[in-house]
């Protein structure tokens, strides 16, 4: 099993999101899981600027960091997406990043895999961050397992009780991946998100017939 977290704080070493997202993938590691940490925020991830050709290729044409991150997304079995609160909403290079995973989130490319959120905030926004990027996760065909937001205000580190929550979210996630656990009310959302997806899929099958066949053989198209 592999886990891989995202953080998108540009701190580096002093980010206490990028602790956040390390204490889930610790919990997940206890639990037997592969983790890989990716901080976004160090990497060269350029704005998406609509040109439309990764939905003809599968490919972007910007040349930066993103194919490679986005590789080890496609391996994994689950996700913990991090972002710190600016100006209660994402950061700039969370957002940058989801919006380059458009093709992914078209083609469902963590269809029936797993997936959670957490944020750090000074005081507010953190729940609604979380809400937003579990509902990128679901976007992605992924079932969130929950989150966690954590107020900090001007605090340097995480208090050791986030660190255990951290924990405990990164266990449920690998318990999650390993016994397939199933939430009626989100599947059916993805089901229903997935028929307007389809319309693209079936609108570029000359272009990409591999990823065509695949929806064909999932029954995802009628």
């Amino acid at each position: 099993m592999k886990i891989v977290g995202i953080s998108s704080s540009p701190r580096g070493r002093k980010s206490r999101t990028l602790s956040l997202v390390k204490g889930v993938l610790d919990g997940a590691r206890e639990k037997g899981a592969f983790t890989e940490l990716i901080n976004i925020g160090l990497l060269s991830i350029g704005f998406c600027d609509a040109c439309e050709g990764c939905g003809k290729s599968g490919k972007c044409h910007i040349p930066d960091d993103f194919p490679g991150v986005l590789d080890q997304i496609r391996e994994a079995d689950g996700i913990v997406l991090g972002s710190p609160v600016y100006i209660d909403n994402i950061s700039a290079q969370m957002k940058a990043f989801i919006d380059r995973m458009a093709d992914a989130i078209h083609y469902q490319v963590l269809a029936g895999k797993y997936g959670c959120a957490v944020a750090t905030t000074w005081e507010s926004g953190g729940d609604e961050v979380c809400r937003y990027l579990n509902h990128v996760v679901n976007y992605l065909g992924a079932v969130s397992v929950g989150s966690l937001s954590v107020i900090l205000g001007d605090r340097p580190n995480l208090p050791p009780e986030s660190l255990q929550d951290a924990r405990l979210l990164g266990a449920t996630l690998y318990e999650s991946i390993a016994t397939s656990f199933h939430d009626p009310a989100q599947e059916d959302w993805i089901s229903e998100n997935r028929e307007f997806f389809g319309e693209i899929v079936k609108s570029n099958r000359k272009y990409r017939p591999d990823e065509y066949n695949l929806w064909v053989n999932q029954g995802w198209l009628r």
